[in-house]
């Protein structure tokens, strides 16, 4: 499964553009006075201006073999958040990956993360190294009712975690984080709330792709090809 394309939204359209743009030294695919768009690797990410306050958790994965590399990129553009005991990654036994994070131009939590189990053997890192977006938030009460409608709808699977906490759905490669929120109330490692935001995926899963619509804490999904 892969995020085709992620459709966010912000009410600093500006600061992000410039996040992107200049701290990240992406290109802008797609750029008016309501939205940007930008590659990153095999998703297009895409912001629009609301008039709503919007703060997301997404995560981009990064190849195994690059994560000092690539914390020590970004953290020449912008702070990486600090753990426990001042560490700035944090490894996720149970997933065999690593991680640290960071805030976009608009304060969403934003992480890179990889996974050991995805092999690599790259040794220089900058933003085109990138993969893809492959962690979008989707948080809710019934974390079970989450699962059972995607795995019904886009034929998905649930991928780790439990049916009634934290939950995760999909593949390495691009996974929901379901949280249910009246139980986990911020995102690691912060004290962000977790909370549920709108949000657009395109996402190609199955030699199939399909568009979920996030909406009001509920979920539309329709088969565009």
């Amino acid at each position: 499964m892969k995020f085709k394309k992620l459709t966010l939204y912000t009410q600093t359209l500006e600061a992000n553009l410039a996040f992107y743009q200049q701290n990240l030294g992406l290109e802008i695919t797609q750029q008016n006075k309501n939205c940007f768009s930008v590659q990153v690797g095999w998703t297009e990410l895409e912001f629009h201006q609301s008039d709503l306050a919007h703060h997301y958790h997404y995560c981009f994965l990064i190849p195994s073999s690059l994560l000092f590399k690539a914390m020590q990129w970004m953290e020449n553009r912008v702070p990486v958040l600090r753990i426990e005991e001042g560490r700035k990654t944090q490894f996720f036994d149970a997933w065999n990956a690593e991680s640290f994070y960071f805030y976009d131009g608009s304060g969403n939590l934003a992480e890179c993360i990889v996974h050991y189990d995805l092999k690599s053997s790259l040794s220089y890192f900058d933003a085109r190294k990138i993969l893809g977006v492959c962690e979008i938030g989707l948080p809710t009460t019934s974390i079970k009712d989450i699962h059972q409608q995607l795995s019904t709808e886009i034929q998905s699977k649930f991928w780790k975690g439990d049916l009634v906490r934290f939950g995760t759905h999909g593949t390495i490669e691009a996974k929901f984080l379901i949280p249910n929120y009246t139980l986990k109330k911020t995102w690691f490692p912060t004290s962000m709330p977790v909370n549920p935001k709108n949000f657009i995926a395109i996402i190609y899963h199955q030699e199939k792709e399909y568009q979920l619509h996030f909406y009001n804490e509920k979920i539309k999904t329709q088969r565009i090809s």
